[in-house]
């Protein structure tokens, strides 16, 4: 493993001194952190991380190398990943995608950082730290900007086999139309930007909206798309689904100070009291005052929905990683499925 000077510069000029172990170059975007200890590969190929730094908190990352087959997507997602201690393995996979990486980077501090001001944009690499503070400002705000980085389907795909679900791909995760096959059901994965009237010819027993990046509020299309489903078949999101399904039932959604990033998040079913440890990610929430079916037990934010018609969750059921606490969801959601009607448009 091959390293070389470089910084990571905060957009307020704070510089944090470390060692480039990926590609060449600079990369910006918003510096924000994962609590996870492990899944690093799942963490930065999770379309849900575009225009983002990522810093893993733990400090050890790369200890048991790279599979591929646990990518969630097809590529490295994050615009720049920053660790305290980067295996060789890792660094050199990371290196080989074209991920601007650093390594040896006080990522305690950087993380301490972040919780008590905010997220901010930063930018990383081998320039001066003039011009990555510069190429930092010139970033722009990840909130009310609609992302020029393309993710999720372009076609239709199919996983699994039983009553169809319908996954609108948001820039979903792998995980979750493998989970929906595994509860038996089939996964009819489409693009983000479908009708819905192009849904429900598809005949689905369910929807389910799935998780992405960005800021729900600027997907006005896809809210009124979800508005337009409601009360015609079984509605289900994840993450950005989630957001999404609450912006179309009338509720706001907010950018959190930090996000919910990791996986050892402590979530409670109102309804049992049972407390579930969640994977997520995601720096937006719901702002809601009824359809509540989960609360975070770290600040309160609402992390799941439930009515006539619909659930959903802010943390992600799939778990990938992480531990297994939500994956009922995916079996609530085949429930759904036997008894729903197939719906079409006549």
């Amino acid at each position: 493993m091959q390293s070389r000077p470089a910084h990571l510069v905060l957009e307020d000029g704070t510089v944090f001194p470390g060692l480039s172990v990926g590609a060449p170059g600079m990369a910006a975007g918003e510096a924000c952190f994962t609590t996870a200890m492990t899944g690093y590969e799942e963490a930065v190929t999770d379309p849900s991380y575009v225009a983002q730094v990522l810093c893993f908190s733990y400090p050890l990352i790369g200890t048991y190398g790279v599979d591929e087959s646990r990518m969630e997507s097809d590529r490295v997602q994050c615009e720049g990943v920053v660790m305290r201690d980067a295996r060789p393995v890792f660094a050199e996979w990371l290196a080989a995608k074209g991920v601007v990486a650093l390594t040896d980077i006080d990522t305690r501090t950087l993380v301490r950082r972040i919780r008590d001001g905010g997220v901010l944009r930063c930018a990383l690499g081998e320039g001066t730290v003039e011009e990555l503070q510069a190429r930092a400002l010139a970033e722009p705000p990840i909130d009310g900007r609609p992302l020029d980085r393309k993710v999720g389907a372009t076609e239709v795909s199919v996983v699994g086999s039983g009553p169809r679900v319908v996954v609108v791909d948001m820039g979903a995760k792998r995980s979750i139309p493998q989970r929906l096959a595994h509860a038996g059901l089939e996964s009819y994965v489409v693009p983000g930007d479908w009708s819905a009237d192009a849904i429900l010819e598809a005949k689905p027993r369910a929807v389910l909206i799935a998780n992405g990046p960005g800021d729900p509020a600027v997907l006005t299309e896809q809210v009124e798309t979800i508005k337009s489903l409601l009360g015609q078949v079984p509605l289900f999101g994840v993450c950005l689904g989630h957001q999404l399904l609450g912006l179309a039932l009338g509720h706001s959604t907010f950018k959190l100070p930090f996000g919910h990033r990791g996986a050892n998040h402590p979530v409670q079913d109102v309804s049992t009291g049972r407390v579930l440890v969640t994977v997520q990610n995601h720096g937006f929430a719901v702002e809601a005052t009824d359809d509540i079916s989960h609360v975070s037990l770290n600040d309160g934010t609402c992390e799941g929905l439930v009515g006539d018609g619909f659930m959903s969750a802010q943390f992600h059921p799939e778990a990938a990683p992480g531990p297994l606490d939500a994956l009922p969801f995916f079996d609530r959601l085949a429930e759904s499925c036997q008894s729903a009607p197939t719906y079409t448009r006549s």
